[in-house]
């Protein structure tokens, strides 16, 4: 088996909702995705032969969904007012809702369905929370 692995970070603050500690606050992350791709045989022809695909399309391809969370605010839908989400809108802030409570865990397998959804066969994903704290997803 042939692997490729490429990483991208993006700076963005979130908060657990119905935490018990410290994360139950605003905070923010350097957050570092780390994306392991697979093929059992080499392309044999064109452009990318010997390769499994081409760095420069599996780096651009993470760097989109990593800057699409770039200096943002994660929420998980549901969990702040009305009121609170239109406030922080009107004061300019940019704020992203997803569907899961947005931790390390949820977003390994976040950006290893997103990049699935390219065409990857991705062998695991990797998402550092801080330099020494990491969770990863695998289907394996």
């Amino acid at each position: 088996m042939y692997y490729l692995k490429t990483e991208h970070s993006f700076d963005s603050a979130h908060f657990l909702s119905g935490y018990d500690g410290k994360c139950k606050n605003i905070h923010g992350h350097r957050w570092k995705v780390v994306v392991k791709i697979k093929c059992a045989q080499l392309s044999q022809s064109g452009n990318s032969r010997e390769m499994i695909v081409d760095f420069d399309s599996l780096k651009k391809d993470l760097k989109k969904e990593t800057d699409a969370l770039d200096h943002c605010l994660i929420v998980e839908k549901g969990t702040l007012r009305e009121k609170t989400l239109e406030a922080f809108k009107e004061e300019g802030f940019r704020l992203v809702e997803v569907d899961f409570r947005p931790t390390a865990e949820s977003f390994s397998k976040y950006f290893y369905d997103k990049m699935k959804n390219y065409g990857y066969d991705v062998a695991s994903t990797e998402v550092y929370e801080t330099p020494n704290n990491c969770a990863a997803y695998s289907e394996e």
